[in-house]
């Protein structure tokens, strides 16, 4: 089965190192969900390796679409010029496990006792730190110099050449709008070993494959599973990439690619677009198959070096020939199978003892834009965000690098500190603090003036101009697993005044003098804006984003932060009810119809809702049958958060959703987790601080 070995590999590998100094973080702030370990390794086989709770490389986040089984670094060359070695941090050797050890493919280890450090440029993050480059760093060490797992007595295999190569890798994402959609990896590797490695090659292997597990669960199926994939290279770029062919179409129109950005070693600078000597090679293999003499599988580290030094886009069959005949390899990669891709630069021509070239790479995610053919042609029109995203990677490398000519010219250096620093994106403002307050039939959405002290990394200028409310305009929870950047929209905007830019409206009409501040919040809030005539008990996304006057000088229109960065999600409804004898409670929807939208796609038992509503502060809800037998009972206080049901985990986001205070959800299942019958039901209220009880009932109906 396609890749089931690949998840044995690494289970066993890093079982020993679980308990020593194996450790693995999974994207967070920006659309891509992607797992990176300090074995050198990203991705995480779909989950295979471990029940992490990571995604392995999830476009957009929360959408089910994955996109890379596993990936890692590969390092080859000749050592003193003679002996051929190739060190990998993971790759699939053709029939998986070598002698039962287990540890074929995976020759990066990180040291015992060492973890991945994570950094953020958020000053409001627990991770804040002044060395931050992005808004979320991982950084790591690993090494191939082992022979045997550390920590285990555990041989690694086919691993006879330790090269010697100490990696620090620090992988780079952000949550703006127009790079939210890609994760750098920069790589310094510095030659330890003994020897010098000569035509050296640096690559990135990764065995990527595009389907929706929301509809198709990872592995399902075996190997058809995994046959179903389009890849291709884009040579300007020098980025591979891959699509969903023919597997769950209309539920996976996105692309994953792999681009090469820049390279140093010894302060030179390497790059195909500035030396003809140095390339970009591409390879793509078939799955276990040894045969075929294009797409064979490379077994040993000259078949693998081989690859990495020539590349199939340099082969007469490559493109097309005219007419195109259909057997040239673009057009056989465009069709459905089951491949790995392989983007390696060089040769660095002597790269010795001693020595440290860092290089750069980028996975980049897109969605396809669509135009009404089918995904199998995958042609430059559908192609055309995979291609932007991967500029704006390029882009974020290039930094003070403006012509991208490896000098840094006049002019260049921004932060006057005599070199080229790269990693640098032009920057929105700071993301407004916000506080969402729910009440009955609206939704309060207050935020401070953080935002309007920003400084732009690029013009060094305070350049904030105003902000934008996003609301989603219908009710978030039928769809519960809608594309959240798709729901929400523009409800509201403001900005300076007197500079004739955008709607000039000011922002006198939402300020609030004084600034609301909350218990237990050192923010103080400056504005305020109301969603009004809501349905209580729906669902609905809110968020504010902060948006500059753009930059003329470097041709950059007006940046805005990401309405998903602060998104919250609100349920109107009544507030905390001080008198339950004037106020009260009841239950709703009254009748409650088994099967009806409220409860969203769900077909479980388990993700049911209905709301008890107005409630006290605190006190205790009890669920009666006709009977008089007890069914359930609930402790409420308006400090709700919905944890206590699965709906709000199946539509929700439990760890930043808003509730009015005086409702609570309870999932119709007993206090022992039966189902309960259709019929008439009686429930009391408590309130635990005035001793006042008051009662209701509701009907189920199937």
């Amino acid at each position: 089965m396609k890749k089931a070995l690949l998840s044995a590999v690494l289970v066993i590998v890093f079982q020993g190192l679980k308990s020593q100094s194996f450790d693995e973080r999974g994207t967070t702030v920006s659309q891509v969900g992607l797992n990176v370990t300090n074995a050198g390794t990203i991705g995480n086989a779909f989950g295979g390796n471990f029940d992490n709770g990571f995604s392995s490389c999830e476009y957009p986040k929360g959408s089910g679409v994955e996109h890379l089984f596993e990936g890692g670094l590969w390092i080859g060359g000749k050592l003193d010029g003679s002996q051929v070695v190739v060190s990998s941090a993971a790759y699939d050797y053709p029939n998986g496990i070598n002698s039962g050890t287990g540890t074929a493919g995976y020759e990066f280890f990180a040291a015992e006792g060492s973890s991945i450090l994570e950094r953020s440029s958020f000053f409001n993050s627990p991770a804040y730190s002044v060395d931050a480059v992005s808004h979320q760093d991982f950084v790591m060490d690993f090494s191939d110099k082992y022979q045997v797992v550390p920590g285990t007595q555990i041989q690694v295999s086919r691993h006879d050449f330790p090269i010697g190569m100490d990696v620090h890798l620090e992988t780079y994402n952000w949550n703006f709008p127009f790079s939210d959609f890609f994760v750098l990896l920069n790589y310094s590797i510095t030659n330890n070993g003994n020897s010098n490695l000569e035509d050296a090659y640096v690559a990135l292997w990764a065995n990527t494959v595009v389907r929706n597990t929301n509809i198709t669960p990872a592995g399902q199926g075996g190997s058809a599973y995994y046959n179903k994939g389009g890849n291709g290279f884009i040579d300007s770029l020098n980025m591979a990439y891959c699509y969903d062919h023919s597997g769950d179409v209309g539920f996976t129109e996105s692309y994953i690619g792999q681009r090469f950005l820049g390279a140093t070693l010894e302060d030179e600078f390497y790059h195909p677009s500035i030396d003809s000597n140095f390339v970009s090679n591409y390879q793509a293999w078939i799955f276990n198959n040894s045969s075929d003499p294009v797409f064979f599988i490379p077994s040993d580290d000259n078949q693998r070096y081989a690859k990495m030094s020539n590349g199939m886009n340099k082969l007469p069959s490559w493109a097309p020939s005219t007419p195109p005949n259909g057997s040239s390899l673009i057009e056989q990669l465009n069709n459905a199978g089951n491949r790995a891709d392989l983007v390696s630069v060089g040769p660095f021509a002597n790269w010795k003892a001693g020595e440290t070239i860092n290089i750069a790479f980028a996975i980049i995610l897109a969605k396809k834009n669509e135009d009404g053919k089918p995904n199998s042609q995958n042609n430059p029109t559908q192609q055309k965000f995979l291609i932007q995203n991967a500029q704006w990677a390029q882009t974020a490398y290039n930094g003070e690098d403006a012509n991208f000519n490896g000098v840094l010219d006049p002019g260049e250096d921004k932060d006057g500190d005599g070199k080229i620093t790269r990693f640098i994106l032009p920057s929105p403002p700071d993301i407004p603090n916000t506080k969402i307050v729910a009440g009955d039939g609206k939704i309060d959405i207050y935020w401070a003036d953080n935002s309007e002290q920003s400084i732009d990394p690029i013009s060094l200028e305070k350049d904030f101009e105003g902000y934008k409310v996003y609301a989603s305009t219908k009710a978030y929870d039928v769809a519960g697993q809608e594309d959240l950047s798709e729901a929400l929209k523009v409800v509201a905007e403001f900005d300076l005044t007197g500079n004739q830019l955008f709607f000039d409206n000011g922002m006198s009409s939402i300020r609030q003098e004084p600034p609301v501040t909350f218990e237990d919040d050192t923010n103080e809030y400056v504005y305020k804006f109301t969603l009004a005539e809501l349905t209580n008990g729906w669902q609905y996304a809110v968020s504010v984003s902060a948006f500059d006057r753009g930059d003329e000088n470097n041709n950059l229109l007006s940046l805005e932060t990401s309405p998903l960065a602060n998104a919250s999600r609100a349920f109107a409804g009544t507030e905390a009810n001080a008198d339950l004898k004037k106020n009260l409670p009841f239950a709703y929807p009254n009748p409650y119809y088994l099967g009806a939208s409220w409860e969203g796609s769900s077909t479980s038992q388990e993700s049911k809702k209905l709301v008890f509503a107005n409630l006290p502060a605190r006190c205790t809800i009890r669920i009666y049958n006709t009977s008089g037998d007890l069914i359930d009972e609930i402790n409420h206080d308006q400090e709700y958060d919905g944890s206590d049901i699965r709906w709000f985990e199946s539509y929700s986001d439990v760890d930043n959703t808003v509730f009015s205070g005086g409702e609570h959800a309870w999932d119709l299942l007993s206090a022992n987790q039966q189902i309960i019958a259709r019929g008439m039901y009686i429930f009391s209220v408590e309130d635990l601080d005035s001793g006042n009880v008051q009662k209701g009932n509701f009907t189920i109906i199937k």
